[in-house]
C-alpha cells in the first residue's frame, strides 16, 4: 500500500491542495475515512493524504476519486478556477451532471458576488438532483433560494425552490417536496411571471409526488391539467409527460391506459435518442404488461431495459429491472428463480442507496418465500418491506405488502395478527 504514495518530504502545495480535497469531498458524502479507503488502501493512508503528508499514484487517484463520487482532476486541480461559468452551464445542459457538479462547486471556491453565487448554486443543485444526491442538492438549492429571496429576485428563487423540491423528493421527503412546489404553483397562478415550460414542469413533479404518496387520482387530474398545455411541449418533456401519465394508470390498475400511453412515450424518447429514459420506460410498460397477463411481452421489455441500465452503469435504476424480472419469473412459477433475482435486486437497491427499490424487492422476496414453504424468513421480509414502506410513507406500497403479509398469516391460523395488518393496509389507503 505504500508503494501507491510518493513521500513528500516537506507538505508541497500539490499535496496540501489534494489533500484538501478528498477531505472536502469525503465530508460531501458524509464517509468515514475508512469507507473511503475501502479494502484496497487503510484509514491511515487516507489521513496522510487529507494532512498532505504523501502524494497519491495516479492509480490511487482514480481509485479514490470513484469512491467520493468525483474525478481525478478536480482532487489535483488548481487553485484558480479552471472551469467557466458558461462551461460549467454547458456541461449540464449535455446532461454531463457529475462534471458540471464538479464545475459548479470549483467555482463557488472563487470569490463571486451573491447573485452570481445564487445562480450557481442554483445550477450545483440541479446537478446534485439529476445524481439522485438529494441531500446535496437541498444544501445548495435552499442557500440559492435565501440569496435569490434576498435580492428580490423572486422568478430565480421560484426555480431554485423547484430543484430544493427535487432534493427532498430524492430523500423521500415528499410532504416537504409536495409543499415547496404548492406554495410555487400558487405564486404562479397568482400572475408570478414565469416561462410556461417552467408551469408544466412544476405540475409534473407535482404529479410525481402525488403517485408516490398513493395519491394517484390527484396525481391524474395535474397531468390533466398538463394534457390541456401540451402543445406547448417539445418531444422529449411530451415523452416525459406521458410516462408520468402510463406510471399514474398502471399504480390506478389502468393497465391498459398504461401501456397505450407508454407505447407513445417510448416512441418520442426513442426519436430523441434518450436512453435512460427509454429504458424506464421500458420497465413500467413491462410492469404494465404484467399486470394486464402478458408475460411474454413484460419479458422482452424487462431484457431491453436490463440491458439499457447495465450498459449504462445504472446500478440505482438496475435494481428496479431486477426486481421486475423477479415478479415474472414469479408469474411463470419459477419461484427459485423470482428469489434469485429478488435478492440481486435486494443488494444493488441497498448498494446505491435505491430505497423504493428495497422496499419492492423484498416483497417480492416475501412471496417467493410463501411459495416456497419457507413461512420464517418470509415473516422477516415482509417485516423489512413494511418498515421501508411506512418510512418512506408510499401508501400504495404499504397497502400492497399489509395486504399480503394479512394472507399469509391467515393462511397460517393468525387471524388477530392478518386483522391487525389489514386495519393497517385500509387506514393506509384513507
Amino acid at each position: 500500500m505504500a508503494k501507491a504514495a510518493t513521500r513528500s518530504p516537506a507538505r508541497d502545495a500539490l499535496s496540501l491542495r489534494v489533500g484538501r480535497r478528498i477531505r472536502e469531498a469525503r465530508t460531501r458524502a458524509s464517509l468515514t475515512q475508512q469507507e473511503v479507503a475501502g479494502e484496497r488502501y487503510t484509514k491511515a493512508y487516507v489521513s496522510a493524504l487529507e494532512n498532505g503528508l504523501i502524494r497519491p499514484s495516479v492509480a490511487a487517484l482514480d481509485y479514490l476519486a470513484s469512491r467520493l463520487g468525483t474525478t481525478p482532476g478536480w482532487l489535483m486541480a488548481s487553485e484558480q478556477p479552471t472551469w467557466t461559468r458558461l462551461e460549467a452551464d454547458l456541461e449540464l445542459a449535455a446532461g454531463n451532471w457529475l462534471k458540471a457538479a464538479d464545475a459548479y462547486a470549483e467555482l463557488l471556491e472563487t470569490s463571486v458576488e451573491h447573485g452570481a453565487r445564487a445562480e450557481i448554486l442554483r445550477g450545483q443543485a440541479e446537478a446534485f438532483a439529476r445524481l439522485d444526491r438529494g441531500a446535496e442538492a437541498v444544501k445548495a438549492a435552499s442557500q440559492a433560494v435565501e440569496l435569490f429571496e434576498a435580492t428580490g429576485r423572486e422568478v430565480d428563487a421560484a426555480l431554485a425552490g423547484y430543484w430544493l423540491s427535487a432534493g427532498f423528493y430524492y430523500q423521500d421527503n415528499v410532504a416537504e417536496a409536495k409543499a415547496i412546489l404548492t406554495a410555487i404553483l400558487g405564486k404562479v397562478r397568482a400572475g408570478l411571471r414565469v416561462e410556461p415550460d417552467f408551469k408544466l414542469r412544476l405540475l409534473m413533479a407535482l404529479s410525481s409526488n402525488e403517485s408516490r404518496d398513493g395519491n394517484h387520482q390527484i396525481a391524474l387530474s395535474y397531468l390533466e391539467e398538463v394534457r390541456a398545455l401540451a402543445d406547448t411541449l417539445d418531444d422529449r418533456r411530451r415523452a416525459a409527460f406521458l410516462f408520468d401519465l402510463a406510471y399514474s394508470y398502471c399504480e390506478s390498475g389502468d393497465f391498459e391506459a398504461a401501456i397505450r400511453t407508454g407505447y407513445a412515450s417510448l416512441a418520442l424518447y426513442a426519436a430523441s435518442s434518450t436512453t435512460i429514459e427509454m429504458a424506464k420506460v421500458e420497465n413500467e410498460m413491462a410492469l404494465a404488461h404484467l399486470g394486464a397477463g402478458s408475460v411474454a411481452r413484460a419479458a422482452e421489455l424487462a431484457a431491453a431495459a436490463h440491458e439499457r441500465f447495465a450498459a449504462a452503469g445504472d446500478s440505482r435504476l438496475l435494481a428496479h429491472v431486477l426486481d421486475t424480472e423477479a415478479q415474472i419469473a414469479a408469474a411463470r412459477g419459477e419461484w427459485k428463480e423470482a428469489l434469485r433475482l429478488g435478492g440481486e435486486a435486494l443488494e444493488l437497491a441497498e448498494k446505491s442507496g435505491n430505497v423504493d427499490a428495497q422496499a419492492q424487492a423484498l416483497l417480492t422476496s416475501a412471496r417467493a418465500h410463501v411459495a416456497l414453504g419457507d413461512a420464517g424468513t418470509a415473516e422477516v421480509s415482509f417485516v423489512a418491506a413494511a418498515d421501508v414502506a411506512r418510512r418512506l410513507r408510499r401508501r400504495a406500497l404499504l397497502k400492497r405488502v399489509l395486504t399480503e403479509w394479512a394472507d399469509h398469516r391467515a393462511e397460517l391460523g393468525d387471524h388477530e395478527l392478518a386483522f391487525k395488518l389489514t386495519r393497517e393496509a385500509l387506514a393506509a389507503d384513507s
